[in-house]
């Protein structure tokens, strides 16, 4: 299932709405670095790959500002551990 996803700047986040409930992925930057804050999915949406999309875009938004990302979410951590495609984009 693919979901469209909006990055709403003035609240630096990447937001989707399904099935009528929100979801995010919150970020800040700092400098060069973009630092991914929270990943939050409705319990009742888990396991569909909405958090795994939502981190992707906030990713691919990264490499195309030539950010660095500092994956303070669990959520995020682990899915730039399980795509090591992402790895380049560790702020080490």
């Amino acid at each position: 299932m693919t979901i469209a996803i909006h990055h709403n700047i003035s609240a630096a986040r990447f937001e989707a709405t399904v099935d009528g409930q929100p979801c995010v992925c919150h970020y800040r930057v700092f400098g060069k670095t973009l630092m991914l804050t929270h990943t939050g999915v409705p319990p009742a949406l888990r396991g569909r790959g909405i958090a795994a999309q939502l981190v992707q875009a906030a990713l691919d938004h990264a490499r195309a500002m030539q950010l660095k990302v500092r994956p303070d979410c669990s959520y995020a951590e682990a899915y730039m551990q399980r795509h090591p495609e992402t790895i380049d984009l560790l702020n080490e």
